[in-house]
């Protein structure tokens, strides 16, 4: 079975927000962890080198593939945060109309800052993705 490149390393969370360099990005991303932790009830894990984590599913695809990675994470990049809501967007047009501004990839969720969103629209996201997770995965 071949591994997933972005795995739980034993970094410090807390070292990594500091050193980030945007002083908006870095409370943003403090107050992101905050809200995560508080919805999943787990700890903040660095995933590689930049992702913060929270949570952890084992998946099998029914190539064979299978492998771990988190319910929910976020990293604070140079141009976005960017908020990994694994789940992805499909069932949550109503509330990302209402999120404020925001850009959506796959599983990712690209914000400037924390200022252009409702954070209670934004929890609610968080917390709909990774109880969809716990249900679909089992955990």
């Amino acid at each position: 079975m071949s591994q997933n490149k972005t795995r739980p390393t034993g970094a410090a969370v807390d070292d990594y927000l500091d050193a980030v360099e945007n002083e908006t990005r870095r409370e943003d991303a403090k107050a992101v962890k905050a809200l995560m932790e508080r919805v999943t009830g787990e700890p903040a894990v660095m995933w590689g080198s930049s992702i913060v984590g929270f949570g952890e599913y084992h998946y099998k695809y029914e190539s064979g593939r299978e492998g771990d990675f988190m319910l929910v994470g976020f990293a604070p990049r140079k141009a976005n945060l960017v908020l990994y809501i694994i789940a992805g967007f499909s069932a949550y047009d109503a509330l990302l109309k209402k999120l404020g501004k925001h850009k959506t990839g796959k599983s990712c969720l690209y914000v400037n800052k924390l200022a252009d969103l409702d954070m209670e629209v934004l929890e609610e996201l968080v917390a709909r993705s990774v109880a969809h997770m716990r249900e679909k995965y089992d955990v």
